[in-house]
């Protein structure tokens, strides 16, 4: 049987002036999700900066997260660390709340061993009232979770599936391994996302895709039906527009372009830099930018 697709805005978190938590900005950016038919959010991830918020910042974004999305769809949040104690912090806040899922990636600064890493997520799992995701990003960590590490950890009854942000032809590997488990592989490569559609990867969770919910909607909903033109077309918008994100920095763009769509808050940071009037003006007129921004307007298909 053919699997539907599961697409996962992995969404920023939109800040005050005083950067804690602009809860207007948070709704509309959940209401920006929920009108594309997303079928999850992945809250304090990466492109929610969840390792630049304050404690009291962070409980704020999970808590409205958790008042707001749960009747729209999946809600996964990020509770990542450097250790141990202060990842189950983490988990400890959350265990009060309805998430779907706790993610986490390994822990970053210092260096670790796989059996470590085995030892440090079977413990998260243990103290985790939701299911854990493991997180695999070594871009980030400089250490990756290895396939054999990562079928290890699948055995856990509390540990049920994991972001591939890596390899992607480890990725591949453990599909096949797992193929009739119940563990899940939630792949991040947007730009590849209408090819993996369409070769059986259904599964799929990204930054980029909380900007353009609607054009990511419609790639998967042509890649579905067999429309392999249209979704590859789709998917080369949505690179022009990650092309633009890493031109003009990640996080002040963002910024930008949420801010544009009515969607308010800063979801950069400090020492993120806003952009100044005349590279914001410059952002908003380039063609990739208008290109991806004129599906976020209009009603999308439900995927079938």
């Amino acid at each position: 049987m053919k699997l539907k697709p599961y697409i996962c805005s992995a969404i920023g978190t939109p800040l005050d002036v005083e950067e804690q938590l602009d809860p207007n900005g948070l709704r509309a950016h959940f209401e920006d999700q929920a009108r594309a038919g997303i079928h999850g959010v992945l809250v304090g991830g990466t492109m929610g900066a969840m390792p630049l918020l304050t404690w009291r910042t962070y409980e704020q974004l999970v808590r409205a997260s958790a008042d707001y999305w749960p009747v729209h769809g999946e809600l996964l949040v990020g509770v990542s660390d450097l250790s141990f104690a202060r990842t189950r912090e983490r988990i400890q806040l959350v265990n009060e709340l309805p998430i779907d899922g706790a993610v986490a990636l390994a822990p970053y600064f210092l260096s670790y061993s796989q059996a470590d890493l085995i030892q440090y997520f079977e413990a998260l799992a243990a103290e985790s009232r939701a299911p854990l995701f493991l997180y695999d990003l070594p871009q980030r960590t400089g250490i990756a979770l290895t396939v054999e590490t990562v079928l290890r950890l699948s055995e856990h009854p509390n540990i049920a599936g994991i972001k591939c942000s890596g390899d992607l032809s480890e990725a591949r590997r453990l599909i096949d391994s797992l193929r009739g488990s119940d563990f899940r592989v939630i792949v991040a490569q947007a730009p590849l996302l209408d090819v993996l559609l369409r070769t059986g990867m259904n599964q799929h969770v990204d930054g980029v895709y909380c900007l353009v919910p609607q054009l990511t909607r419609r790639i998967a909903e042509a890649a579905t039906r067999g429309d392999g033109e249209t979704a590859a077309e789709l998917t080369r918008r949505l690179c022009s527009l990650l092309l633009m994100l890493r031109k003009y920095g990640v996080f002040p763009a963002m910024t930008a372009l949420l801010n544009t769509r009515g969607i308010s808050g800063s979801f950069a940071p400090r020492p993120h830099q806003p952009l100044t009037s005349a590279v914001r003006e410059s952002l908003l007129a380039e063609g990739a930018v208008r290109d991806a921004l004129t599906f976020e307007e209009s009603p999308v298909a439900a995927i079938v």
